[in-house]
């Protein structure tokens, strides 16, 4: 019997935009994810099932060899440090930008020690050091947004998408750290063990992940529109 690929993919917006994909490649999970109470789900694929987990434990499922692909964000793989793993394909969804934000009179200047709320420290961490300046992180998991209000930190480091909810808070973006999306990631043993089916499934995956024509001439007209 053949050991069957395991695809762990994260909880959220990166399932409902990684479904299509993966269905285009007949991986489709014979139950509901968001309904069904399996852990581990068949698909209409032989010898493909899924995993549906939080974000943040994505890469070490593939690490440790109990997933063998994963579908996860750059944001989270930024924080992991990619021990383990290959990073083959971005699948160009779920988009979105880490970004440094804060109130529009947020201290910048390079000889004031910033106070910074996120939960990138990691990625937080490299990026003040490559402007040359030491921060103190504070770490949140949640309502990031409010921690400038209060006096809790000077400004965050967060994803933002439409930035309606920076905007709501009076808060603005400040600097970009990452352009983020959502990439494939594979277990470095199983790249070597299930060689051909791995590079298979790579080959499907990013066929389904390129843009049409339709796309690209609605990019082409939605940019042209914004400059007007």
């Amino acid at each position: 019997m053949i050991e069957p690929l395991t695809i762990a993919v994260s909880k959220g917006r990166i399932l409902q935009e990684s479904l299509p994909l993966l269905a285009q490649a007949g991986i489709v999970p014979v139950e509901d994810p968001d309904r069904s109470r399996r852990l581990i789900l068949p698909t209409g694929r032989a010898g493909v099932r899924l995993v549906v987990i939080r974000a943040a434990d994505v890469p070490t499922y593939v690490q440790y060899g109990a997933a063998d692909l994963g579908i996860t964000g750059k944001d989270v793989l930024l924080e992991h440090g990619g021990a383990g793993l290959y990073e083959p394909l971005d699948l160009g969804i779920a988009r979105c930008r880490m970004m440094v934000a804060g109130l529009p009179d947020a201290a910048r200047e390079p000889g004031i020690r910033l106070r910074v709320a996120t939960k990138y420290v990691a990625s937080t961490r490299r990026y003040f050091a490559a402007q040359g300046r030491q921060v103190e992180i504070i770490k949140l998991y949640g309502s990031m947004e409010l921690a400038p209000l209060v006096g809790l930190a000077d400004c965050i480091v967060d994803l933002v998408d439409t930035g309606g909810t920076l905007k709501a808070n009076g808060l603005v973006p400040l600097d970009l750290v990452a352009e983020i999306s959502s990439r494939v990631i594979v277990n470095k043993a199983a790249m070597k063990m299930k060689h051909d089916r791995v590079k298979a499934l790579l080959r499907e995956l990013e066929e389904a992940a390129r843009p049409s024509d339709r796309d690209r001439r609605s990019r082409r007209h939605a940019g042209a529109g914004e400059g007007r």
